[in-house]
């Protein structure tokens, strides 16, 4: 077994499988080298000598510069590399991608809503307009678990800081994720909870929901009842019949949306986590399903990859824009694009944002880019989607939740126990993680290191997202009711 992994064969640095000592010959496809200096699991050891000033290589693509002459076996890490990124870019469409081979959609059982969406969980959701009646929703959601049944998966309430005081975008944010849940197929059934006096009033936001089944979309005033806690229950308990109607019918995995997302990564992310990933997107599309990658920021240095895979000219230039208005947001309030990755990243062997985001775009498989969509924006095309949102876990996750994901595959070289309003599956990107966290990770990719394979691997993680679409088998997420729901923020707040 090799000490380490070279990814590409013009990459000049390896990834070390284990920690290595000063003096260790390290074995690297077809290299032998001493290790000059203790170098920790993940991090990278430099093959060949690296003057100051010339690229660091790792996937095939600079990772940044060397800051200092690195010699060869040395550690590579934040003391002698330096990112390359900064001022925004212009770019030229020079499309290189590949076809996936169609196969047949593998099925699964799900429910069918009568927008013609399909949702692999019945549950009743209560979602407030604003932070006021937080607690009064989750007084509601105590008072109706008497209505549960087996043809409900769950009745639960989802609480946030926003809705008042909010003016323009930031307004408009909240109103798109929270109307982007309420139309959910995962839910049967949504009560909306307002106060009264906020500025996102029901009325407001039934202007962005557009038409909906009063059947299935309650809305009640806080301010308008005697007991809103009573009120509130009557209506779930309507909500509750409503939802016992639907059951489980087969569909094919073209109907499934799969959001991507990653975060606490360390050095074997990329090689393990987010590829065993990128190659189940590739399954699921070529079945005719749908796959959702977001993180903008994550996507600094590795975007050429992307754009090159945009289907056309119109979806290049949405991709640009998504890019480069990111790279605005953070330069509009005097933040270096390479602010990340963070101290966790760094300590599990990431040493820039090119870095991270040469690992991080692992997830998007081989696919070609089929669009790009807003913040908030519902998913309409099959396929490889790109999503405009930050790198934070939360508000990401539950930024690919609104835009119609019914669950989400969320790689980590670090554990996290978060998760989302969907079922949110934890991928290991080493098998210790796995072991040490076994109560919060669903996969382990890790074992891609010990000589498992990425079709079986990709095949195995296929097949158990298949069961968690079936209900047959519940995330650790939903095992622990880790469910957040967070939204993104970026204005004046009255």
């Amino acid at each position: 077994m090799e000490d380490s992994i070279r990814i590409h064969k013009d990459d000049n640095v390896a990834v070390a499988l284990h920690e290595l000592k000063k003096g260790d010959c390290v074995f690297a496809s077809g290299f032998k080298i001493a290790a000059s200096e203790t170098i920790p699991a993940g991090h990278k050891i430099a093959l060949a000598e690296i003057p100051q000033g010339a690229p660091v290589i790792k996937y095939r693509f600079p990772i940044g510069s060397a800051s200092v002459p690195i010699a060869q076996g040395a550690w590579v890490h934040t003391h002698n590399v330096k990112s390359r990124l900064g001022n925004l870019l212009e770019y030229r469409y020079q499309p290189d991608f590949k076809e996936l081979a169609k196969m047949p959609a593998a099925p699964f059982l799900g429910y069918r809503r009568e927008n013609g969406r399909v949702g692999i969980r019945n549950e009743v959701w209560i979602i407030p307009t604003v932070g006021c009646v937080n607690a009064v929703a989750k007084q509601i959601e105590d008072h109706v678990q008497k209505f549960l049944s087996p043809e409900i998966d769950g009745i639960f309430s989802y609480s946030h800081p926003y809705g008042c005081s909010q003016l323009g975008d930031d307004q408009r944010n909240t109103q798109k994720i929270l109307c982007g849940l309420i139309n959910h197929p995962n839910a049967a059934g949504v009560l909306v909870l307002g106060l009264g006096c906020e500025n996102n009033s029901i009325a407001e936001m039934k202007k962005v929901l557009g038409n909906y089944n009063a059947d299935r979309v309650k809305f009640l005033i806080c301010q308008d009842c005697v007991d809103e806690v009573e009120a509130g229950t009557k209506l779930v308990g309507e909500l509750c019949r409503y939802a016992r109607e639907f059951r489980r019918e087969p569909f094919g995995a073209n109907e499934l949306v799969v959001g991507l997302k990653c975060g606490g990564s360390d050095g074997f992310s990329g090689i393990t986590a987010n590829a065993v990933t990128g190659a189940f997107s590739d399954l699921l599309v070529s079945q005719g399903g749908t796959t959702l990658l977001t993180e903008v920021p994550e996507m600094f240095g590795a975007e050429q990859i992307l754009m090159q895979r945009c289907r056309n000219e119109e979806v290049f230039e949405k991709t640009v824009s998504l890019i480069n208005g990111f790279k605005s947001y953070f330069k509009r309030y005097g933040q270096k694009v390479d602010e990340n990755p963070s101290p966790g990243n760094k300590a599990g062997g990431i040493t820039t944002l090119e870095d991270k985001s040469l690992g991080c775009v692992q997830k998007a498989g081989s696919a070609p880019v089929e669009d790009v969509l807003d913040y908030g924006e519902r998913v309409e095309r099959h396929g490889l989607n790109l999503l405009q949102g930050p790198g934070n876990d939360l508000v990401a996750a539950c930024a690919l939740a609104a835009s119609g994901a019914n669950l989400i595959l969320f790689t980590t070289g670090r554990g996290t126990p978060f998760g989302c309003p969907v079922p949110t599956v934890k991928i290991a990107s080493n098998s210790a993680l796995a072991a040490h966290k076994s109560h919060w990770i669903d996969f382990d990719a890790g074992r891609l290191l010990s000589g498992e394979s990425l079709p079986a691997l990709s095949q195995e993680l296929f097949e158990l997202v298949l069961s968690i679409a079936a209900g047959t088998v519940r995330t650790k997420s939903e095992a622990l009711d880790k469910r957040e729901l967070a939204i993104f923020k970026d204005g004046v707040t009255l």
